[in-house]
């Protein structure tokens, strides 16, 4: 079973992204805001993030660069309720990005693609 992490400041959207991911088989842990991200992220391992941009007060592609710069191998997924940010150059870090919506499918789809591509890599050692 892989571990998610939904970091999002809206608490109705980390309900229903972990009752929805729990669902599909994935053990799914929240955080509100970076730091509470940050020390979920160093007191467990975690197959992949599910990140929001926009947090309150708080920049989610900041977030991003650190996990790039420290944890490379950890799958970032963008989910933002803005798709302008698929043009801004640090949004490319991410291994996916996502329009928000209540429809979960497409989120559901690129967290598989990109466990799976993670997988891959795993299994030819890179």
């Amino acid at each position: 079973m892989s571990k998610l992490l939904v970091v999002d400041d809206e608490a109705n959207i980390r309900l229903l992204y972990a009752e929805e991911l729990a669902e599909e088989g994935y053990q799914v842990v929240t955080a509100a805001s970076t730091a509470e991200a940050v020390e979920k992220l160093h007191m467990s391992e975690f197959d992949l993030v599910v990140l929001d941009i926009k947090l309150k007060n708080e920049s989610g592609i900041d977030l991003l660069q650190k996990l790039v710069k420290e944890r490379h191998d950890m799958p970032v997924i963008l989910c933002s309720a803005f798709s302008c940010y698929k043009d801004d150059f640090s949004a490319w870090l991410a291994d996916g990005y996502i329009v928000k919506s209540g429809d979960l499918t497409e989120l559901k789809q690129e967290i598989a693609r990109v466990l799976a591509k993670k997988a891959q890599r795993a299994k030819v050692g890179l």
